[in-house]
């Protein structure tokens, strides 16, 4: 698996929130998926309530 970092912005109380998240996942369509669960479950935001701005794969060490 890969590991991603996905940056975006989800609509919080008091404006939008920037996010940093980083995943391990097999594509970057799994990536996107995963963190918009997790923005989704820890924040109580929608899927509609979430923007991702771009989803990079970190480089192997």
């Amino acid at each position: 698996m890969s590991e991603f970092t996905v940056t975006g912005r989800y609509r919080a109380r008091d404006g939008w929130q920037t996010f940093t998240k980083t995943v391990d996942a097999p594509n970057e369509e799994v990536a996107r998926e995963h963190v918009l669960s997790q923005v989704g479950s820890q924040h109580g935001v929608k899927r509609t309530g979430v923007e991702l701005e771009g989803v990079e794969e970190v480089a192997a060490a």
